[in-house]
């Protein structure tokens, strides 16, 4: 059974034992734009859904704290194991739906952003001192939020509130805001390669600096040592063959090499 919501950029549907909700819009409390969502439709929603696992994709830059609050709440309230999904940008109050998610994930092109709520007011000292203190409340509310799920302290919390702090994939899933990203820009095995090259060509870089001249065979031994020691202590992509994987990292990283060598020597002919 699929059951579609109404709105197109806000919608929920139902497939066998998972749910998908889409927050593609402002988080608000009164509904103008086809792309609004408020914390009362969603809870709605939510009440009487059956699922196991609800997956909520949000592109969003925010909008209304409470309402942002409300929807935090209705989702780690509810039965499902709920997965949050970055699929833009996650700003201010959309940031604190995301972290409802038991799984977060974000990919390497996403961004959060968090800061402190604000308000637009009006009034005599005492009204402007109170709604000051009430901001301090509120803050205190999203600040709970996110501490239940981050790594980093509640002090360098407030820092990133205060100045107003964009986000990236990588930094997230460092300080726990989220758990898994997708689409990582460097592999393990891609690092170890890169590695290799670099130490590779310090090492050559090393010899020739030292004597002026490259002894190859002494070169090759102390570079196929390094090679050993890298693949020892990569973790192997999952599904791979680590045997032949660094074989075949050999004998490209032994042509890298050469290549390397003759460039230098060449190097050394012109001077």
């Amino acid at each position: 059974m699929v059951r579609l919501g109404k709105k197109r950029y806000y919608s929920l549907a139902v497939q066998g034992d998972e749910a998908d909700v889409y927050i593609y819009g402002d988080i608000v409390s009164w509904p103008w734009l086809e792309s609004d969502v408020t914390s009362y439709s969603l809870a709605k929603e939510l009440e009487g859904l059956e699922a196991d696992r609800i997956n909520v994709y949000i592109n969003s830059y925010g909008g209304e704290v409470a309402e942002g609050l409300a929807i935090y709440n209705a989702l780690r309230r509810h039965k499902a194991e709920v997965k949050t999904v970055c699929d833009g940008v996650a700003c201010s109050a959309a940031s604190v739906v995301f972290m409802a998610g038991d799984e977060r994930e974000m990919s390497n092109a996403s961004l959060l952003m968090i800061h402190n709520a604000w308000t637009l007011t009006a009034g005599d000292p005492n009204e402007l001192r109170k709604e000051a203190d009430d901001l301090e409340t509120i803050n205190a509310a999203t600040i709970q939020a996110y501490l239940n799920h981050v790594s980093i302290s509640e002090d360098e919390l407030k820092k990133m509130l205060d100045d107003e702090t964009w986000i990236s994939a990588a930094d997230a899933l460092e300080m726990g805001f989220a758990t898994t990203v997708v689409n990582p820009a460097v592999t393990n095995k891609a690092a170890a390669s890169l590695r290799q090259r670099q130490q590779i060509r310090d090492a050559i870089l090393g010899r020739k600096s030292q004597s002026g001249t490259l002894d190859i065979e002494a070169l090759a031994t102390r570079l196929k040592k390094m090679m050993q020691h890298e693949s020892s202590t990569t973790e192997p992509e999952p599904g791979s063959c680590p045997e032949s994987e660094t074989e075949t990292q050999a004998n490209g990283l032994s042509g890298f090499m050469a290549a390397l060598a003759n460039r230098l020597a060449e190097g050394n002919e012109d001077e």
